[in-house]
C-alpha cells in the first residue's frame, strides 16, 4: 500500500470518528430507564427499552427517562377540620409506568414530578387531613394514611404514575395546642379515676345494703320462729349461755331451762 493510500485511509477513519462523536448516531438506554425517540419534533408511538439504539443524526434523538422506584421525603403544612395548623412529614414511593413513558413525555415532558405528582399529592393530603379534628387525627393516622394512598393510586394511574407506598411519618402541632392536648388528656384520666372510685364506693354501699337486708330478713324469720315455737326460744338461750348458772340475790343458782316435760 502506498503512502498516499495509507494517509487517505487514516483520514477516512478520523472523519468517521469525528462524525460519530459530533453526530452521535448511537443512543444507550440504561437499566431502569426507558427511551423516547423524537424525530423532527415528533414523539415515537412506543418507548424504547434498555440497550443500544441507532438514530439518524440531526433528525432523531432519544430522550431517556427514569422508571425506577423513586422516593420523596417531604414536610408540608396543612389545616385540620378544627382549624389547627399541622406540619405533616411523609414519604412517598412512586415510579413512572414504563409502557407509558412516551405518552408522559409527549403530554408533560421530563419534569412530571413538579407538574403532576406533587400537586396531586399535596392536594390529597390537604383534603384528607382537613376532614379530621387535630386530636382525632393523631389517633387515626393509619386510617388517614390509607385514605391518602388510595386516592393517589386512583388519580395518578391515569397520569402514568404508579404510587407504591405512602406513609405519614410525623404530625406536629403548635406548642400551645400540644400543651392543651396534654392538659385535656390529664383531665380525662383524672375524671376516669374519680368515676371508677365512685363506682367502687357505690358497689360497696350496694353490697352493704344487700347484706343488711339479708340480715334483717334473717332476724325477721328467726323472730317469727321464736314466737311460734317455745322450745326454740329455750334452744336459742342455750346457744347464748356461757355455762354459768344465773346468780340471784337469795344465793341460790337455778337452771333457767325447764328440763321437765
Amino acid at each position: 500500500m502506498t503512502k498516499e493510500k495509507k494517509s487517505l485511509l487514516v483520514a477516512i477513519v478520523l472523519l468517521m470518528i469525528i462524525f460519530i462523536v459530533l453526530c452521535n448516531p448511537i443512543a444507550i438506554v440504561g437499566v431502569g430507564e426507558r427511551g423516547v425517540k423524537v424525530t423532527l419534533g415528533k414523539v415515537s408511538p412506543q418507548s424504547f427499552s434498555e440497550g443500544i439504539h441507532f438514530v439518524m443524526p440531526f433528525i432523531s434523538k432519544i430522550k431517556v427517562m427514569n422508571v425506577k422506584t423513586q422516593k420523596q421525603n417531604i414536610t408540608t403544612e396543612v389545616y385540620t377540620k378544627d382549624i389547627q395548623q399541622a406540619k405533616i412529614s411523609y414519604v412517598i414511593n412512586y415510579n413512572l409506568m414504563p409502557q407509558h413513558v412516551h405518552q408522559m413525555y409527549r403530554e408533560v415532558g421530563m419534569n412530571y414530578l413538579d407538574t403532576i405528582l406533587m400537586p396531586v399529592v399535596e392536594g390529597n393530603i390537604k383534603d384528607v387531613i382537613g376532614k379530621w379534628n387535630a386530636q382525632d387525627l393523631v389517633a387515626n393516622r393509619a386510617t388517614a394514611t390509607a385514605d391518602i394512598l388510595f386516592k393517589l393510586q386512583t388519580q395518578l394511574k391515569d397520569r402514568y404514575i404508579n404510587v407504591t407506598s405512602f406513609q405519614i411519618i410525623d404530625i406536629n402541632y403548635s406548642e400551645v395546642f400540644e400543651r392543651a392536648i396534654e392538659s385535656k388528656v390529664t383531665a380525662e384520666q383524672e375524671a376516669l379515676k374519680a368515676k371508677n372510685k365512685t363506682v367502687q364506693v357505690e358497689e360497696e354501699a350496694k353490697q352493704k345494703l344487700i347484706s343488711a337486708k339479708a340480715e334483717a330478713e334473717s332476724m325477721k324469720i328467726r323472730a317469727n320462729a321464736l314466737t311460734q315455737n317455745k322450745a326454740l326460744v329455750e334452744y336459742e338461750a342455750v346457744k347464748k349461755w356461757d355455762g354459768k348458772m344465773p346468780q340471784y340475790m337469795l344465793g341460790n343458782s337455778v337452771p333457767f331451762i325447764n328440763v321437765n316435760k
